[in-house]
């Protein structure tokens, strides 16, 4: 065995021990909660534009797009694009690929940023609900042209409208690629935390993927990748497509 497979069988090992450790996985969700008083995940950026995530996920989002390498990367959700400039700057270091994100409301002032970033070149925007016929019209259109395609699911995060984003979107995502889907956590946090929202425990993405897993062996969680975060707002949130 050489010293590079030595490495990754000792990280393999440690990442399994991280997920058997119940005490750790407890103490990072209250950390979690805590730090979410004071919108910790709001306060960092990628390349320029703000980036609505918990670090870890954007190591861990790198790590899945240089392993696998998609041609195309379909996000639903825009929100200020530094989700869209990380999966664009990860393809451009590769050296190919393009990014298509999707809102139902692209602020005018974030359009104008994301368009005139260094990066544009590589990342289209359709506005339009995620679910729209003729908005997954042209969504599929684009994902006709790629061999190997990667979805992110990051708008609303309702169980019902997740749950048929699931529907629609799996079918773009290539064999070996992953399907991605943030905020899970939130049916790990307190019934009623988040207020005046559409969302809460029982209703969210994490119960969306549990029905959407029941009826589809297309997919499974990928769980090293999901389990060596800890601190991550897509817990048991990357899905792989097995076949």
């Amino acid at each position: 065995m050489s010293d590079a497979e030595r490495f990754n069988q000792e990280r393999e090992v440690a990442i399994q021990k991280l997920s058997n450790d119940q005490n750790l996985r407890d103490l990072s969700l209250q950390w979690m909660i805590a730090a979410d008083q004071h919108k910790y995940s709001y306060n960092f950026s990628w390349l320029g534009r703000p980036i609505i995530k918990l670090p870890a996920d954007i190591v861990v989002m790198q790590e899945v797009i240089w392993r696998t390498r998609p041609d195309l990367i379909i996000e639903t959700g825009i929100a200020h694009g530094g989700s869209l400039v990380l999966s664009a700057s990860i393809l451009e270091l590769i050296g190919h690929g393009q990014v298509v994100g999707v809102d139902i409301d692209i602020r005018a002032h974030n359009r104008i940023e994301i368009e005139s970033h260094r990066l544009s070149e590589r990342i289209e925007m359709i506005q339009g609900s995620s679910t729209d016929s003729e908005t997954v019209k042209r969504v599929a259109e684009l994902a006709q042209k790629h061999s190997r395609v990667m979805v992110i699911l990051d708008s609303l995060h309702s169980h019902e409208h997740v749950l048929n984003e699931l529907r629609i979107y799996s079918q773009f995502v290539s064999v070996g690629c992953h399907l991605v889907l943030p905020d899970t956590f939130i049916e790990l946090f307190p019934k009623g935390y988040y207020e005046n929202r559409p969302w809460d425990v029982g209703n969210n993405p994490m119960t969306a993927m549990r029905e959407f897993l029941a009826q589809s062996d297309l997919f499974q969680i990928d769980a090293p990748v999901s389990n060596k975060a800890l601190i991550s707002e897509a817990i048991d949130g990357y899905l792989i497509r097995v076949k």
